[in-house]
């Protein structure tokens, strides 16, 4: 039986960063855990609940096309190559990355649906 993977955020891409947090953090009571800017025009927020799943709100201002498409799933795995070979033995190209930004690695998949799938290994 294959081991399942833990999801560990959902990414909703905004135009309204500031109005998104004070919506997640005021109506849907999570709690800002995480702020940064990654690259120029780019900021993240990450809000987490109770049960430590969080929801990344992404506002970049730099987006074009299917980088402002509004929402993707990340996935913890352990190991990232070990992921990549797997979606590449299935024949499911690779969207975006990998990419190494601080505290983690990560590449873009595509489920069937045309949803951003995000496989992401955390460096602790």
């Amino acid at each position: 039986m294959k081991k399942s993977m833990n999801c560990c955020w959902c990414t909703v891409t905004t135009e309204k960063l500031e109005e998104s947090v004070k919506f997640y953090q005021e109506i849907v009571g999570l709690t800002p855990v995480r702020r940064f800017s990654p690259a120029p025009g780019t900021e993240i927020v990450f809000l987490e609940d109770k049960n430590n799943f969080k929801i990344e709100l992404l506002q970049n201002g730099n987006a074009t096309g299917t980088a402002k498409e509004g929402i993707s799933l990340g996935f913890e795995v352990d190991s990232l190559t070990d992921m990549l070979k797997i979606v590449q033995s299935k024949n499911i190209s690779v969207v975006g990355g990998p990419v190494k930004v601080p505290d983690c690695s990560f590449f873009f998949v595509k489920d069937p649906n045309g949803v951003s799938i995000q496989f992401v290994e955390n460096r602790r």
